[in-house]
C-alpha cells in the first residue's frame, strides 16, 4: 500500500511560447532539468497517401539530444500520437495534417544514472510541450491535459513501505535507488484518465493509489496560486512557483496570460 506521497519540487516549468518564426505554434518548456522545444504545423496539406476524408491524420516527431532517432524516440512517438489524438478535434479539420515536432535540448545530468525506464521519465515534459505548442498554433482541442510521474522506492521493510516520490527530479530518483515502479499518468481536464504507463513491479493497490495521487496533482484544486510573469521580446515566457496547487490550475494560468498577451493591441488602442 501506498501511503502519504513526498512531493519532491514544485517549482512551475518555464515556458515560452509562440517563438519560433517558421512554424504555425511552438513552445519551449524547461522543467526538472529537461528542456524540449516544440513545434506544431497544421492544419497543413497531407499527402494523398495520408489523407482521411473525415479526420485530419496526426504526425508526431521525436528528436533526441544526441545521435539520431532510436526504438526509444518511436515508443515515445507512439504513446504521445494516441494520447493527443484522444483531444485534437481531428474531425473540425479533415483531408489535413498536423505535424508535431519535439526537440530535446537537455536532459538533467543524474538521468541515465537514475535507474528507471527514462522513457516513460521524460514522457509529461513532451506532453505538455506538444500541448502547449498545440495551444500556441490554435488546434481544435476537445480538452486540455496534464501528466505527473511518480516512483515508489523499495522498502527495507514490508511493514514500513517508502512514501512515493510525485514528480521527482532525477538527483530524487537516483538518491532514492533502487526505485521498484515508477508510473506516468495523463488526466484531461474533466478528470479523464488519458495514459497510464507503468514499469518495475507492483501490486494493484500500489497503482490505485498512485493514479489516486496522480489525479490530485494534475487535476485537483488548490487556493494557492502560483506566480506568473510575461517576459519581453517576441515570445510569451511564463514561470514561477506552483507549490501546492494542481498542474491544470497552472495551465489554465498559463493560457489566460496567453491570451492576456493576444488582446495586449486592444489596450495599446
Amino acid at each position: 500500500m501506498i501511503h502519504d506521497a513526498h512531493i519532491s519540487n514544485m517549482v512551475a516549468p518555464e515556458v515560452t511560447l509562440t517563438h519560433l518564426n517558421r512554424a504555425d505554434g511552438s513552445a519551449t518548456y524547461t522543467h526538472l532539468g529537461y528542456s524540449i522545444i516544440g513545434a506544431v504545423n497544421g492544419p497543413i496539406e497531407v499527402p494523398r497517401r495520408d489523407e482521411q476524408p473525415e479526420d485530419a491524420a496526426l504526425e508526431v516527431n521525436v528528436r533526441p539530444a544526441v545521435g539520431i532517432g532510436s526504438p526509444k524516440e518511436r515508443h515515445l512517438e507512439t504513446l504521445l500520437h494516441n494520447t493527443l489524438r484522444s483531444i485534437i478535434l481531428s474531425r473540425l479539420i479533415p483531408r489535413t495534417l498536423v505535424q508535431i515536432t519535439l526537440q530535446i535540448r537537455s536532459l538533467p545530468e543524474e538521468d541515465s544514472s537514475t535507474g528507471v525506464n527514462t522513457s516513460l521519465a521524460i514522457l509529461p515534459h513532451l506532453l505538455h510541450t506538444a500541448l502547449l505548442s498545440l495551444l500556441s498554433a490554435s488546434i481544435p482541442l476537445s480538452s486540455t491535459l496534464t501528466s505527473v510521474l511518480i516512483a515508489i522506492p523499495s522498502s527495507a521493510s514490508p511493514n514500513s513501505p517508502s512514501p512515493p516520490l510525485l514528480s521527482p527530479t532525477a538527483n530524487e530518483l537516483l538518491r532514492a535507488k533502487p526505485i521498484r515502479s515508477i508510473h506516468t499518468f495523463a488526466f484531461s481536464g474533466d478528470r479523464k484518465l488519458l495514459l497510464n504507463e507503468s514499469d518495475g513491479k507492483f501490486s494493484y493497490e500500489e497503482w490505485a493509489e498512485s493514479c489516486e495521487k496522480a489525479e490530485e496533482m494534475c487535476c485537483g484544486e488548490e487556493d494557492e496560486q502560483g506566480g506568473v510573469k510575461l517576459g519581453e521580446g517576441e515570445g510569451m515566457e511564463v514561470d514561477g512557483q506552483v507549490q501546492d496547487e494542481s498542474l491544470q490550475k497552472w495551465l489554465r494560468e498559463v493560457l489566460r496570460r496567453k491570451v492576456e498577451w493576444e488582446q495586449r493591441w486592444k489596450s495599446a488602442t
